[in-house]
């Protein structure tokens, strides 16, 4: 069973796969300064997943997207944006560190680790010049990726909590702030379908929360005071599970922020996904 907004630590299996495909929105409009700007970012991750060993599993990350930026400057309301393309790829591995299997419950302990490789395009520009490196699909840097993973299930309950940290390095004279988050998610299974092929779908409700720290942005060795920040979003979403698939879908909502002067908030994030079990 997988989460849609971060890691959990359930086993995946030896030399079984496991392929992911998202549909995630990000929409921002809530610009305390004057500029009056609006972000979208459409975003299709291609996720592959494969069981090394029963207790090593590796993944890749192939991002697919698109940025929009609206903003008034001098009273001229323009949009800068990017062609769909290719994002930074990420490979990311995860190793068992404890479990305890009773009769119907998983206890699991995972560490994991992620390396972000400068695949997408990083110096894109439009006729008004190059484009801010926000706005560029790639960021140019290798950047690294590391924490653990707690994973608690039952037939009807399902627990994670996990704690990581991303360390981002300079590329074109700008580096973003270095990131830390707190994640939990909480399902409760509400009802079964039985399915012609006999086989079980089990409905579940989903409760996740992400707590995000990110230090501020460096451009040209200046701190841009303009970034960075504490925001913590309450995602609600729904799954529905088979052995062989999983459709679902989740909206994360800012409920608290404590972002940096003039940061650009987010209204939303919603994510629709199918994975499949190969």
């Amino acid at each position: 069973m997988a989460q849609i907004t971060t890691n959990n630590a359930l086993p995946v299996g030896k030399s079984k796969g496991i392929l992911r495909i998202q549909s995630k929105i990000i929409r921002a409009t809530n610009d305390s300064s004057d500029l009056n700007r609006e972000l979208l970012v459409q975003v299709f991750p291609v996720v592959g997943v494969y069981g090394i060993t029963q207790k090593l599993t590796v993944f890749g990350v192939f991002p697919i997207l698109n940025k929009s930026l609206t903003q008034t400057k001098n009273g001229d309301r323009f949009t800068r944006s990017t062609d769909f393309g290719l994002s930074d790829i990420r490979l990311f591995a995860r190793y068992d560190l404890f479990r305890k299997t009773g009769r119907e419950t998983i206890l699991s302990l995972s560490a994991f680790g992620r390396l972000e490789l400068p695949t997408g395009a990083d110096n894109l520009r439009d006729d008004r010049g190059r484009l801010p490196q926000p706005l560029q699909r790639g960021t140019g840097s290798t950047n690294s990726f590391g924490g653990l993973v707690l994973t608690y299930q039952s037939l009807e309950w399902f627990f994670t909590g996990s704690s990581s940290y991303q360390i981002n390095t300079q590329a074109n004279n700008f580096e973003f702030g270095d990131t830390y988050r707190l994640d939990a998610v909480a399902k409760y299974r509400l009802l079964a379908r039985e399915l012609s092929t006999g086989v079980s779908g089990f409905f579940y409700l989903v409760m996740e929360s992400n707590l995000i720290w990110q230090d501020e942005n460096v451009f040209n060795n200046s701190t841009d005071r303009n970034s960075g920040g504490t925001i913590w979003f309450l995602d609600p979403g729904l799954q529905y599970i088979t052995k062989k698939f999983i459709i679902e879908g989740i909206i994360q909502v800012p409920v608290n922020k404590k972002l940096n002067r003039s940061v650009l908030e987010n209204d939303f994030i919603t994510t629709i996904s199918l994975r499949m079990n190969l």
